[in-house]
């Protein structure tokens, strides 16, 4: 039985006690006033549709906005780290919050950071900064082979699959996307009608498991791959080869979570974890996985076709590389997953200690495609653990062109990182099965909210680039973001992470010594 069952059993008794009561004695008027407002606010808490810990808590959940209300006093006095060592304040969660529900987002008394330590970060401003009014740029997806380009925003979902998060979560998110003009990728576990109710632009992610284009065996299925993705709200298809949560590791969804509904969608069997093979059938060399690109392009009508990963061995990547330039064949967009992304559930060891984190990634991956000639043309969306303008801004420098937030957009939601994601017991109703609990989430309301955590960010992102001086998003460069190493010694990013020469990877004599090891291995036929 839930607290909120248990709030409707207490309301009734205590009513039927107190009629009893006034029939037999004047107590009555003593547990009257002592109960009823108790009642009156455990009603109205349900009624209400704002809050879904207040809707799932009746008075008890409270407590909880009465502890966030003084928050803000007492959490500059804990600070936490990412994988990558760079200060995430527990002030970015009230951030996501106050942005999403449209409150003011400023704040007094300047920064939390001890800016002279070691790892601090910034960019600097400009002593002629720009009054940027484009606060909605876009980036296009699409290379010469594509007939179908995508125009992008600067901040959308990241993947997040209908079984992870409950229904309304994932309408929620996809009616934010429809209202903000941005996109909602499905995750792995496939497009739901949840995903397509609204019509928010989707991207659909084909996993090792080929949720929603999958035999009876598992294995790929051409025909209804091309049913589902020619459909018109799906914009792009990107094809998971690893997620920085648990790279090396298929997708998990717990047997605890699993719906008769989603079992269906998924073309799985009910009554076990839903575990994904840590690697594709469609394909097994670098050359066959560009030739599964070029097949998905051709099948969904001409769509950007691209690829996830965390990245793990250099060689391997630049394998792929190899086999772009042999074959001729390109994805249209790489998203590079750090190994500090989030995800619902997965092996300690697996989220702790694998993957390279986002920001070596995504030099690494930006570098790479520079050295063989072929970034022109390939989009980069970055993602692992971004909150603020900031955050995106540091990852753009770096040679993303846009960036993908799950942790974000499920705060924006209401997530309070409850960390109870993969037992089906989420207090938020964000990421449960539980009908009684992921009711407590408006849809409606949570939208809205999500539309507006990506638009106030987005807009803070371009104030950043004005106040550097410079005239867009894409007049942003690594030397524009400078990192402490340790008293007055300040680097820049572009002399932490140097861009390679564009075409260095074409040519043995021009090959960085520090690339020569991996471009020795790397093979375009073989992982």
């Amino acid at each position: 039985m839930t607290v909120r069952q248990m709030f409707i059993v207490f309301a009734v008794t205590s009513i039927i006690v107190v009629a009893s009561l006034s029939t037999l004695s004047p107590l009555w008027l003593w547990a009257f006033a002592l109960l009823g407002p108790i009642i009156l606010l455990g009603m109205y808490d349900i009624l209400q549709t704002k809050h879904a810990i207040r809707r799932l808590y009746p008075v008890l959940g409270r407590f909880r906005y009465l502890l966030e209300s003084f928050r803000d006093e007492i959490q500059q006095y804990f600070v936490e780290s990412d994988i990558s060592g760079t200060p995430i304040p527990r002030e970015f969660r009230s951030l996501v919050y106050q942005r999403a529900k449209g409150a003011r987002d400023t704040r007094p008394f300047g920064t939390i950071f001890d800016v002279n330590r070691s790892g601090y970060e910034w960019i600097n401003h400009s002593m002629q900064p720009k009054h940027l009014t484009d606060f909605d740029p876009r980036v296009k997806f699409g290379g010469p082979d594509c007939k179908k380009p995508y125009m992008a925003a600067l901040l959308n979902i990241s993947a997040m699959s209908y079984g992870a998060l409950s229904k309304n979560a994932i309408m929620s998110l996809n009616k934010g996307a429809k209202i903000g003009g941005f996109s909602h990728n499905t995750g792995e576990g496939s497009m739901s009608p949840y995903h397509l109710e609204h019509g928010g632009d989707i991207i659909w992610q084909i996993g090792t498991g080929y949720f929603g284009c999958r035999t009876d065996d598992g294995n790929f299925n051409a025909e209804t791959f091309k049913e589902n993705s020619t459909k018109d709200v799906v914009k792009m298809i990107e094809i998971k080869l690893s997620q920085g949560a648990k790279p090396g590791h298929g997708g998990i969804l717990p047997a605890a979570k699993l719906t008769q509904e989603i079992a269906n969608i998924r073309h799985v069997p009910m009554g076990a974890d839903v575990v994904s093979p840590p690697a594709h059938t469609a394909f097994s060399t670098p050359t066959e996985l560009l030739q599964f690109v070029k097949q998905l392009r051709e099948l969904s009508g001409g769509k950007p076709v691209g690829f996830k990963l965390c990245v793990g061995r250099h060689d391997e990547f630049l394998a792929i590389c190899k086999a772009m330039i042999e074959t001729g064949i390109k994805p249209d967009f790489i998203t590079v997953d750090g190994g500090e992304g989030g995800t619902g559930a997965a092996p300690t060891e697996m989220t702790n200690s694998v993957g390279t984190p986002i920001r070596d990634s995504v030099t690494f991956v930006n570098n790479a495609l520079i050295g063989f000639g072929v970034r022109e043309h390939i989009r980069i969306i970055a993602s692992g653990k971004m909150f603020s303008a900031f955050h995106i801004l540091r990852a753009m420098a770096l040679g993303a062109d846009t960036v993908n937030s799950a942790r974000g957009m499920m705060l924006s939601l209401g997530c309070i990182q409850a960390r109870t994601c993969n037992s089906d017991h989420c207090p938020t109703g964000i990421a449960t099965q539980n009908p009684s609990r992921n009711k407590a989430i408006i849809v409606t309301d949570k939208a809205q909210r999500v539309a507006n955590f990506q638009r106030e960010t987005v807009k803070n992102l371009v104030e950043l680039v004005g106040a550097a001086g410079l005239n867009g998003v894409h007049e942003l460069k690594s030397r524009h973001v400078n990192h402490r190493i340790e008293g007055l010694n300040v680097k820049n990013y572009e002399e932490l992470y140097p861009t390679i020469d564009t075409n260095a990877l074409l040519d043995e004599a021009s090959i960085p010594e520090n690339w020569r090891s991996d471009m020795a291995q790397a093979n375009a036929a073989a992982w």
